[in-house]
């Protein structure tokens, strides 16, 4: 079956966004023929110059420009691409597609997202509400608005503790001095709040899952990071047997009704304890690890979002690992400059 597919995330950088493992993922699809469409907001993310991979790229607006300018461009794009679904993969960006989600099935796209509450309730400065009404073991944590809370920190907190930014970025400050220098420079990058949260000693273990949305669990892979960058992104990781965490992932999906993919970042301490430290709202950058471990997990979703049937994933392969690499890209600055001038490549 022909499809094109529109994606973004194609920052293939040492932050990498997920956008490239997932076009790498429907790629391999045995059910759908694809044409992939690139959405990108800088004219020098890796992606758009991976000819082999994205078929064409458009720039697009940032999602702080305004719902009307971004539909307005998807139009243009659906005018010449004819668009059948969106796969978004930046946290920042899920609100401005899940509340343009009926302007986009009117012009014949689809998207698989989750709900606007359900991306609200489970945003890290609600994390811990979200743990005590769905029963999941959570950091404690607070957010705050002004260094001058940090004195109320001190007193409700011991260090060491994780200091998170609303979207993206987390640190580990172990004296005051350094939590007001996270503070200064995750809220100049991604604005208010700031996330302190207790530190809890312990190996990371993530999950990469999807929903359908009615409270079923389609697919589901552990892994565990086994080598962390300065940005604590996984640059190696290696999938595992964890009963107990696929456990904690159907009985998030049957409760919240989750529609679409995450990734559940849990910390398993010395006594076999889960600490539910993240939720990130959308199919994480190790996603490809899943696919090679036997869940193609960007194809299933593409087939729950055309309203295929899916069934859910019963095995995958242990002991699978992934390593990232550097690798240079050689183009022509003719390419960037159509890019930069006309808005697309």
């Amino acid at each position: 079956m022909k499809i094109t597919v529109a994606v973004t995330g194609l920052n293939n950088i040492d932050n990498p966004g997920p956008g490239i493992p997932v076009i790498r993922a429907l790629k391999e699809s045995k059910f759908y023929d694809v044409r992939i469409i690139g959405l990108a907001y800088e004219n020098l993310e890796p992606g758009i110059y991976m000819k082999d991979l994205v078929d064409k790229t458009y720039q697009i607006p940032y999602p702080s420009v305004g719902i009307a300018d971004f539909i307005e461009r998807i139009e243009y794009i659906n005018s010449v691409e004819d668009v059948d679904i969106i796969i978004p993969n930046f946290d920042a960006e899920l609100y401005t597609f899940i509340k343009s989600e009926k302007q986009l099935k009117e012009l014949g796209i689809i998207v698989f997202l989750p709900t606007l509450e359900q991306l609200e309730e489970r945003h890290k400065a609600n994390l811990s509400e979200f743990g005590e009404k769905y029963n999941i073991k959570v950091p404690k944590s607070v957010a705050i608005t002004s260094l001058k809370d940090i004195a109320k920190i001190n007193q409700e907190f011991a260090y060491p503790l994780l200091v998170k930014g609303k979207f993206y970025d987390a640190y580990i400050a172990y004296t005051p001095e350094q939590l007001q220098m996270y503070f200064n420079k995750i809220s100049a990058k991604w604005g208010l709040p700031i996330i302190i949260q207790q530190f809890v000693a312990g190996t990371e273990v993530n999950m990469v899952a999807l929903g359908d949305g009615e409270g079923n669990t389609i697919a589901a892979v552990p892994m565990r990071k086994q080598y962390i960058t300065d940005k604590g992104k996984a640059w190696s990781g290696i999938t595992l047997i964890d009963k107990k965490l696929e456990e904690i992932t159907e009985n998030f999906m049957s409760d919240t009704k989750w529609r679409g993919a995450c990734e559940l970042e849990m910390i398993k301490t010395a006594n076999n304890d889960y600490f539910l430290i993240e939720i990130n709202p959308r199919i994480p950058a190790w996603v490809y690890l899943a696919v090679a471990a036997g869940q193609n997990i960007p194809e299933a979703l593409v087939k729950l979002a055309m309203g295929e049937k899916v069934e859910k994933f019963e095995t995958y392969e242990a002991g699978k690992m992934f390593i990232r690499y550097s690798y240079d890209l050689i183009g022509d600055i003719s390419q960037f400059e159509q890019l930069s001038i006309y808005g697309e490549f």
